[in-house]
Parts: C-alpha cells; structure tokens; sequence
C-alpha cells in the first residue's frame, strides 16, 4: 500500500499539534529563539498543544528546566502548552523537584483519570 506524493506543504489541522525536537544541551542565548518557535507554532497549527521532543537534551541539568519553564510560559500566554516527549526519568524528577510539572506523551490528563481505573465504592458510603 502506498500513497502519491505530496506536493506543497502538508495539510496540519487543529488536532495535530506540532513538534519541536529541543537540541542538545540548551544555551541559554538560544531560549528566546525557542520561545518564538513556540510561540510561531501554536499559531500555525492552532492547536494549542506543541510537543518538545526533549531526547537530545543530554543530562538533565538547570538550564533544561529554566528553558523548559520558558517555553511553558512562553506556551501559556499565547493561550496554549507545550507537551513532553521523550523525557528522562531523571529530567521528569528534577523537574518534580523545583516544583514544574509538565503533561508527557503517554500519560493521562491531570482532569481524566487513567484508562481502565473505577473508583470503589465502601460500605456505608452515602450515594451520589
């Protein structure tokens, strides 16, 4: 199975949030032009929604989570959030430490609760 090829730009609609894969470590010289990015792609898409791909980050370190914190509220102002994919486990607990917690692929939404969980219901529990 196989499809023509495209031609001109593809079609992105409002579901489709964009991608931004983040490089390796971030300087921070480099974070307002991220920002814009950011910034340019909520637009763009209309998502509301951008992925930063944070797997060539390397080590975890200060400067990711100042440049992450930027891109969120960078994200946040222009009425939208950013996403991460790819996230260390050790960037996910250091961004748990300074008190910044970011939605990641995979993972429900603060407001749904995961898949296949049921709230049980104790003895002597008033209805609903």
């Amino acid at each position: 199975m196989s499809s023509a090829p495209h031609s001109g730009l593809l079609k992105v609609d409002a579901t489709t949030p964009a991608v931004l894969a983040l490089p390796g470590p971030v300087i921070r010289d480099e974070v307002p032009r991220l920002c814009a990015r950011v910034r340019a792609q909520l637009e763009e898409t209309g998502a509301g929604v951008v992925i930063c791909d944070v797997a060539g980050l390397g080590p975890p370190g200060l400067a990711a989570v100042d440049a992450l914190a930027r891109l969120e509220l960078t994200a946040r102002r222009a009425g939208g959030r950013i996403r991460l994919r790819n996230a260390d486990p050790a960037l996910r607990a250091l961004l748990g430490l300074v008190g910044l917690r970011f939605e990641a692929e995979g993972e429900p939404e603060e407001r749904e609760p995961a898949g296949g969980v049921q709230e049980a219901v104790e003895p002597g529990d008033p209805p609903l």
